[in-house]
């Protein structure tokens, strides 16, 4: 049996292979984290770029609370381990049962029942109702298009609009914060793929992807990157106009390449080559190195906000010119705004 599964498994990557899709992530993607490397090495060799030292939260009274997406394995479980070793008491948002509250991030309702949950808790709990940091880690690389109970793209739903959604539901609770809390949106170097973009709501909910005849994984993917970037940078510039920028500080981590299963959809045979020869070229990591730029971001000193990190060691990098386009930046807030006003997220509730 073993032995016609594995059969299986290299027709279906002969297959893949054939797939321009699978060559835009075996070149463009590589290249990618090729030159965001070449930008750590340049940085330090002649920009000399600040490097941010990690602060602790220990002169907050109570205990501080991080809630953190897709932290049930990988990336995002290591970094909850992680942060839990400072004093935090971590919130898992996922869909296991064991769970707060089961959550299904591509599901606006599901978000939304989360939110209410945590509220409970937190009164239930006696701790303060307040949050000092929110990591958006939660990821999704599908090969096959699926669709939300919104009718939006499932991947987009859960690494673009359930970290919009989610972020703009707990916004009380992290200005609450007797000191200053962070968000941190865990992004990729896969953005740099992206040259040209388009915001109408077509393209922004994922639907016009699901029409075509052979789904575009790669580029849905990093299209769904691109706009959570955009959403991070913009919600600073927002928060920064409110006056509320002293309060709540917004930054962007890239992991870069760490083994993980988010490319269990692949094909195990090629997923194990990519994994084999990135480790060759030095450019892969374990969940435990990988989570540094996220723990960076998290334990930025106060007042650093609007940042991109990447490669750890308190080090940031500049993300694609695209992604730091205000004009774009702004319509897709708008034309996010404007697909969610129909969901149980409401016109109430997307007001700042």
């Amino acid at each position: 049996m073993s032995v016609i599964n594995f059969i299986k498994d290299l027709w279906r990557g002969l297959h893949f292979v054939l797939s321009i899709q699978f060559w835009r992530m075996a070149l463009l993607w590589t290249l990618s984290v090729l030159f965001s490397h070449f930008q750590l090495l340049k940085d330090s060799l002649f920009s000399h770029k600040i490097v941010y030292p990690r602060c602790s939260f220990s002169t907050y009274p109570n205990t501080p609370v991080c809630v953190i997406t897709g932290a049930t394995s990988g990336l995002g479980f290591s970094t909850a381990c992680k942060i839990s070793k400072e004093g935090f008491l971590i919130v898992i948002v996922g869909r296991s049962e064991k769970l707060l509250s089961e959550a299904d991030l591509s599901s606006v309702e599901s978000i939304i029942k989360f939110e209410s949950s945590l509220r409970q808790w937190l009164l239930d709990s006696n701790l303060h109702c307040s949050v000092q940091i929110l990591i958006n880690n939660a990821g999704l690389l599908a090969t096959s298009p699926r669709v939300t109970a919104e009718g939006y793209d499932q991947m987009i739903g859960t690494n673009y609009v359930g970290a919009f959604v989610l972020t703009k539901l707990l916004l009380p609770l992290l200005e609450n914060s007797p000191v200053s809390s962070k968000v941190v949106n865990v992004t990729s170097f896969t953005h740099r793929a992206v040259t040209n973009m388009q915001v109408d709501e077509g393209t922004v909910s994922g639907k016009k992807f699901l029409s075509t005849n052979h789904y575009p994984y790669a580029q849905v993917y990093e299209y769904s990157k691109l706009c959570l970037l955009l959403f991070s940078f913009e919600l600073h510039r927002q928060l920064t106009q409110m006056g509320k920028s002293h309060q709540i500080f917004v930054n962007v981590a890239d992991p870069g390449i760490v083994q993980t299963n988010i490319m269990r959809e692949v094909p195990a045979c090629l997923s194990w080559l990519a994994y084999f020869v990135l480790k060759r070229l030095r450019l892969l990591q374990s969940p435990d190195c990988g989570k540094d730029s996220i723990v960076d971001a998290a334990f930025a000193p106060p007042g650093t906000s609007g940042a991109y990190f990447f490669g750890g060691k308190g080090r940031t990098i500049n993300s694609s010119a695209l992604s730091r386009n205000t004009k774009l930046a702004h319509e897709l807030w708008e034309t996010t705004c404007n697909m969610l006003s129909v969901t149980p997220f409401g016109n109430e509730r997307n007001s700042f």
